[in-house]
């Protein structure tokens, strides 16, 4: 879905519209991908509008901007109201949220020493990244060519801009192949996760996640999963996890906050366990989105309510 129905933005410090939410081409974020950056899901229920664990999602923005030194010139606070107040404005009830946070023009050396910080957060309504459908249907995924960038190369833990130009040769790959999504693997074989989800496979009841050992993007929405999965009494064992893994899997699934939770259903032309959504997936997704929803009152502390919305 584009952004026709998002009309205003709050950039540095005020709502503007969505017209003038520009940047200069001499901007050092342009030339170097110096920006870090979130996706938080807003939800409709019946209290009203609710963010999915905003301060999860502000604390790794303001992790990913410490680790690349960029200074934020907001408090977390200030950045929660801006967010509240961009939804308000565009008076959406259900809708995607991408905080902004990046270099500005004054330099185009590659330290960006005297550039400003700016910062921007967008709301628009965007279905599951991977498709409402898929969902329910499952997506077919490849193996990428592409390997996954190492933490000793650049912090798989930050959020950060420029980062995701690994994730975009990837997933054009599985494209230009038909397939849906790709899964990067790291240099030694290991799989590491999705373009923009991480993964979780299905053996013996049991779910199986890898970490930031693997150069993964430590997800909230992968933590909720967790979460959910100790709560539901199903056992999570946290290790590497190897292409081989994922064929012998009796079910598979992604998590992030774009694309929610969406089973995978065939790998590289290969059938993930019975090639359709298996019951632990299915499990996991009805209490996911009973917690978004508003509707299972042990994640409560989960949903900030945007509040004094028209």
């Amino acid at each position: 879905m584009g952004f026709e129905r998002s009309e205003w933005v709050w950039k540095n410090g005020e709502i503007v519209p969505w017209a003038s939410a520009t940047l200069h081409i001499s901007s050092h974020a342009l030339h170097y991908g110096s920006g870090v950056f979130e996706g938080i899901r807003c939800y409709g229920t019946q209290a009203g509008p609710a963010l999915f664990r905003l301060d999860a999602h502000l604390a790794r923005l303001y992790n990913s901007a410490a680790v690349y030194r960029i200074p934020i010139p907001y408090t977390a606070e200030e950045l929660a109201s801006a967010t509240c107040e961009v939804i308000r404005q565009n008076r959406l009830r259900s809708c995607y949220v991408r905080p902004l946070c990046f270099y500005g023009s004054y330099s185009l050396a590659v330290a960006p020493l005297r550039c400003p910080v700016e910062v921007g957060t967008l709301a628009w309504p965007w279905e599951p990244l991977l498709g409402a459908a898929n969902i329910e249907k499952g997506v077919r995924v490849t193996v990428s060519p592409w390997t996954k960038l190492h933490s000793s190369m650049l912090p798989a833990t930050a959020k950060a801009s420029g980062q995701y130009l690994n994730s975009m040769l990837a997933l054009r790959d599985a494209v230009q192949h038909g397939f849906d999504e790709a899964i990067l693997p790291e240099l030694d074989g290991k799989l590491a996760e999705g373009s923009g989800e991480n993964i979780f496979l299905v053996r013996g009841g049991k779910l199986l996640t890898n970490d930031e050992e693997d150069s993964i993007l430590p997800g909230v929405t992968r933590d909720s999963v967790i979460r959910i999965a100790h709560d539901l009494d199903l056992a999570v064992e946290v290790r590497s996890l190897y292409p081989d893994d994922l064929l012998a899997a009796e079910e598979a699934f992604c998590t992030g906050t774009a694309s929610e939770v969406t089973p995978i259903r065939e790998v590289d032309g290969i059938p993930v366990g019975k090639g359709v959504r298996g019951p632990v997936t299915q499990q996991i997704q009805r209490v996911f989105y009973e917690a978004t929803s508003g509707r299972n009152p042990k994640y409560d502390s989960w949903l900030k309510l945007v509040e004094g919305r028209p």
